[in-house]
């Protein structure tokens, strides 16, 4: 099965080589027919430190690395 992945705008960069990245994504309400906006956050393994906020990021699913951290940064 293949791997998850997600692009992402990082939100916080405060904690050690972990990152918080926000995902936004657009479905059409079921019933309503309305375009509903939905935003999920994954925390994130990064290695360098190098990801700052507003940086947009790809992230990939990995075995888990933490109690949250499922998820490595790639771009």
């Amino acid at each position: 099965m293949a791997k998850k992945s997600y692009t992402g705008k990082v939100i916080s960069n405060r904690m050690d080589k972990t990152v918080v990245v926000a995902v936004t994504r657009l479905f059409q309400h079921p019933i309503y027919k309305k375009t509903v906006k939905r935003v999920t956050k994954f925390k994130a393994h990064d290695e360098q430190n190098k990801c700052n906020v507003g940086d947009t990021v790809r992230i990939i699913e990995t075995k888990p690395l933490s109690k949250e951290k499922r998820w490595i940064v790639i771009d």
